[in-house]
Formats: C-alpha cells, structure tokens, sequence
C-alpha cells in the first residue's frame, strides 16, 4: 500500500484583527490541519467561526486590518509564510489555487472570460503559443461542461450565468494544473442543480488531477457530497476533526452535535416539515397571481437595430391564502426574482392581474399605492447592500414611518424600539451605524424595516440565503413566532429546499418563467409529478438518502435560453422521460385534486407517474 503524500501541513495557525486603540482580538487561535494527496478536507462551521480568513490565510492573501500572528503553513516542506513575496505569488496560482464565494466581482468586466484564462496561462507558462494556450483553455472548458465553450471563450463575464462563472473560476483556478485547490464557499450563491453538478465536476475533476482539495462551507449537506475528513471551527478554533462518516454517526464535542442537531431535514423526519393543512382563516385570498406575464427587450447582437425579447415569467398563475407559507422554487433564471418584483409592485406585468386583498396593483396610481405599501413589504438577499451604511440603525428602520408620516417622533421611537426587540436586536444598537454587523443581525434590521409598519404579507427574496444553517433555523423561528402573533403571510422566493420543507405549507415550482408544479409540503418532497421537481430534490445537498436519485434525475448544463424558448414542453430537452407529445404541444398546468396542479403530458398519461 502507497503511504500518502502530504501537501499541506498547518501548525498552530493564529491571526488576529487590529482593533486600533483598543488592541487586537483573535480571529484564528493555534489551528492545525493537514491534507494529503488526492485528499478532500472539508472546513464546516458557522459564521463568524473563521473559516473565510483561514481559506485567505493558507494561501497569504490575508491583509491589514487582519495579520498573520503566528504558525507554520508548510507547502510540501516549504513555510509558505516565510517566502519571499515573489515567490509566494509564482506559487500562488501555479501550484496552489484559490476559488471564493463571489463569483460575479472575481473576473475583469471589461475582457472576454476566455481571454482572461489565456492571459492567466501565459504569464505561468510565457513558452505557450497563443494558439496551445487557447485549445487548452477551450479543452478545459468542455470539461467543466460549460455550454458551447467555444463560443463562451468570447463572452464576457456579465453575459454569463452564476453557474457558468463558478465553472470559469474552476478553469482559471485549474488551468496550471495545481497540487492544492482552497475552495471557500463556492455553492452558496448557486442553485441546487448547478451546486450539485459542480460538486460533482470537482469529484472528477480531483480524481483526474490528483488535486488536493480544501472545501469550505457552512452547510453539511455540501460537505457529505464531496469532503473526506471534516475540521469544524468554532470561535476561530478547531474543536474536532474527523472522516465525514464519523462525524455525522458519532460527533465527539457539544459545538458539532448541535451543529448536526440544526442540519435540516427533508425525508427522515415528519417533524422537520410544517402542517400541509391551513387554519380555517386562511381560506381568505390575500394575494392573486391570474395569467401574470412579464418580457423584457434586449438588443440584438447579430442584427443592426434588432430586437429580441426574454421571456421572463410566463402566464403565472396561483393564489395565497392569509397565513399562507407559500414558497417559489427553481433554477437560477426560471423567473423567481422578476416575479418578486412584480409582486412587489417594483415592476408592472405586461399582462395579467395582481390582486392584493382584491385590487389589482399594476395600474393603480401612486397615492393608493403608496397607502396600500404599509400592507406588503419585500426583504432582498444582500444582508449588507441592502441596508444604508450612513444611518443609524434606528433611522434605517425608522424611515418608513417616516415615509408614509402621521406619527410624532416620540411615537417613532417608540415603535421601532418595540420593533427591534420584537426581532431580537438590542436597544443598544438604536443610534449605532451597522458597520460590525453580523449578517444575521443586518437581516433582522431588515426585517424590523419591513415590520414597523405592520405589514399583512412579507415576500422574501432569497433572504435567507447568505446565512449559514444556525442563523436561518434563528430567523425561521422568529418569522413563525411572528405568525403566530400578527396573523403574517409569507411569501419565500428560494432555491434552499431545505429551507423551503422546514418553513412553507404550500410550494410553487418554477422553470424557464412558468409555474410547472403547484403543490401541498408533503406531495412536492414525497410525490412530486412534474419531473423537474424531482429534479431538484435529486440535487439537494442532504445528510440523508435521497428517494430521487441523482443519476436518474440530475440535470446537466443551463436552461434553454429564455429568448429562443423551444417548441412545445419546455422541460423536454433535459426530461429522461419525454415522449413523442412532449415536443409538439406545451402542457398547461393541469389541476390535480386539492391546491395541486401540474404541468406535465406525462401525469395527463399516467397521474402517478414516478
């Protein structure tokens, strides 16, 4: 038997952050790890922990106010921190490679995605032709199954997708060929299908390479699909380190049995999964969606003063009832954050009706509307763009009441301070700016913004979505704490099912701007009709065996383009069960029983069909 080799020794690792006057604070105290050849080292714990700035630090990319204290970060014998800077960038990028969480601010805007790889090669390799360094590229693109890479080798970076742009980020990071990549956080911001098709290009592409791999993130279910050891940091330590198996089975310390304790789950456990059924109240509509469509113009590339149109949500139609739980799922690009907008009222459908408390919103002028914004709010993704840096947090989540008027300042006061505890913030923070904030305590200033008018409906758009698993189990607690109190209904925008199973009663799925299935919480996790659902169920990242398995299910590659959307079911091209039908004739979305409706030929041929 082959004794491993090692690629990455860490030996009492510390970093600390400047405070100025007030001194420093540990952020990374004595850490060590190991990753051998060949080898998946996951890094799992939640925000807050140092997970980021132990990715940035083995690779030196730490800087001011942050430091290096301390430790040995030896790269197959060699201590990465005492090289000469030069050397360590000749390293960096050769040798090692780094990939982080935001894909879409990682590339040059300016530049064709293809052209910048190529330009990455040639400064590593200055021998290779012009022509090698772009088949190579080009090879590598394919690899990765980029769609069409050949041409993509000429796009630009906004004209990819965020799937897309992880895969570029994997070719620009692999390209040389690297012993070690650090991968920080590199799923969240992706869907279910696109993560699970790019965790599974790492496992090929780290059995292809013999790369060694260190894989951070904050949810267990991605570490299960790809690492072989775990380490979990907790308060900038490592409290345990074990293969993956051993640690789901038999955690040792109280941090990672709490942390397995908050891992949702979706087929093991009834419990995890809210009532199906709705309180007699909420047979009230409070929102209609009927025939909602949406298209926007875009200039034709090919053609002098032509125009193409997206089609972003199409003929969307469903209802949700007062106390409603109601969820909208799908891919990147299927429509979710158009019809938030719409929704909203941010933008107007080109046709259809939205209907709150039964007037439609589209053409109502902007006095009535501004009255009628006390009644529906929206809450965005960003914890940190969506909150004003200049304003005190009080000021930001007085500014609504503000806005609409009527209320003293003493009274303003006095609501939003009853507001901020309602969410769980602290008084202390009223005239504090938000700098400091964690991201779970700038999405409660956001939700105490939206809550201080008293709101009936809340739409969230990926709200959740940037917090790990501990502060999404916090938040999910206060939103059903305030439904319980205040009668709320929520509408959740989301691509996390697991999220989704724990939190909503009644689910909407989405693909290419169509709802494809509409649903109760038990039959859209445990008979879903329509085959995309079961698509992506298949793709969920879960400690758990899946019922829907990946190798029947899975999807590969993007969508078809919502411009040239294809000639009958718009699912055919990626559905393994098409027939014949399925391309002459798009399926409407058919009612099944109660609160259920699909759109799908097959379940019209067979309604059980599995």
């Amino acid at each position: 038997m082959i004794s491993p080799v090692n690629i990455l020794d860490v030996r009492n690792l510390t970093v600390t952050l400047n405070l100025a006057s007030r001194g420093t604070r540990a952020v990374l105290t004595d850490v060590d790890l190991s990753i051998d050849e060949n080898e998946v080292l996951g890094i799992i714990g939640e925000s807050g922990s140092g997970k980021t700035v132990l990715s940035r630090a083995l690779v030196r990319w730490v800087t001011s106010p942050l430091n290096i204290e301390s430790g040995v970060i030896a790269y197959r014998g060699n201590d990465l921190l005492r090289l000469p800077r030069a050397q360590m960038q000749a390293l960096r990028g050769r040798k090692i490679a780094y990939i982080g969480s935001d894909p879409g601010n990682a590339l040059d805007p300016t530049l064709p995605v293809g052209r910048q790889i190529v330009e990455k090669l040639k400064s590593i390799e200055p021998g290779i032709s012009n022509g090698e360094a772009e088949r190579r590229v080009i090879r590598l693109l394919d690899a990765v199954k980029m769609p069409s890479a050949k041409q993509r080798f000429e796009e630009f970076p906004f004209q990819f997708s965020g799937g897309m742009m992880q895969r570029a980020l994997i070719v620009d990071a692999l390209v040389t060929n690297p012993d070690l990549l650090v991968a920080d956080n590199i799923t969240q911001p992706l869907d279910v299908t696109v993560a699970a098709q790019i965790l599974r290009l790492l496992r090929e592409l780290q059995r292809d390479f013999k790369t060694a791999i260190l894989f951070v993130s904050s949810s267990f279910g991605v570490i299960n699909e790809i690492a072989h050891r775990v380490l979990v940091l907790a308060g900038g330590r490592v409290v345990e380190t074990q293969s993956i198996q051993q640690l789901l089975a038999a955690p040792q310390h109280a941090y990672t049995k709490q942390l397995i304790a908050d891992i949702p789950r979706i087929w093991q456990s009834s419990a995890e999964a809210v009532a199906d059924e709705v309180s007699p109240a909420a047979k009230d509509v409070i929102l209609s969606v009927r025939n909602v469509s949406r298209v926007y113009p875009t200039r034709d590339r090919n053609k002098l003063f032509a125009s193409q149109f997206v089609h972003a949500v199409r003929d969307a139609s469903f209802d949700v009832r007062r106390g409603d739980n109601l969820a909208i799922v799908g891919e990147s690009g299927c429509g979710k954050s158009t019809l938030s907008r719409l929704l909203s009222r941010l933008e107007v459908p080109d046709s259809g009706q939205i209907l709150f408390m039964g007037e439609d919103i589209a053409p109502m002028k902007a006095k009535r509307l501004l009255a009628l914004r006390r009644k529906f709010q929206l809450l965005l993704q960003d914890p940190f763009s969506s909150i004003p840096p200049h304003l005190s947090i009080g000021r930001t989540i007085a500014e609504p009441l503000y806005v609409h008027g009527g209320m003293s300042r003493s009274a303003i006061r006095d609501r939003v301070a009853a507001t901020m505890q309602e969410v769980g913030l602290s008084l202390d923070l009223f005239g504090k700016l938000p700098v400091g904030l964690s991201a779970g305590q700038r999405q409660r200033v956001s939700i105490a913004r939206a809550l201080v008018l008293d709101p009936e409906l809340l739409i969230l758009d990926e709200t959740l979505s940037a917090l790990d698993q501990v502060e999404q189990r916090k938040l999910l607690a206060l939103f059903q704490r305030l439904q319980d109190q205040r009668g709320m209904t929520y509408i959740y925008i989301s691509h996390d099912l697991g999220m989704v199973r724990q939190a909503c009663n009644r689910i909407a799925v989405m693909y290419l701007g169509r709802v494809v299935e509409l649903a109760d919480n038990r039959t859209t996790f445990i008979e879903p009709r329509h085959p995309y659902t079961r698509a992506l169920l298949s793709a969920v990242p879960a400690v758990e065996e899946r019922p829907f398995k990946a190798e029947t299910y899975l999807l590969e590659g993007e969508p078809p383009n919502p411009i040239h959307i294809p000639a009958g079911c718009s699912f055919r091209s990626r559905c393994p069960f098409a027939v014949d039908k399925c391309a002459l004739e798009d399926p409407p979305l058919f009612a099944r029983g109660r609160d259920e409706s699909t759109a799908c030929h097959l379940t019209e041929i067979d309604p059980h069909h599995q």
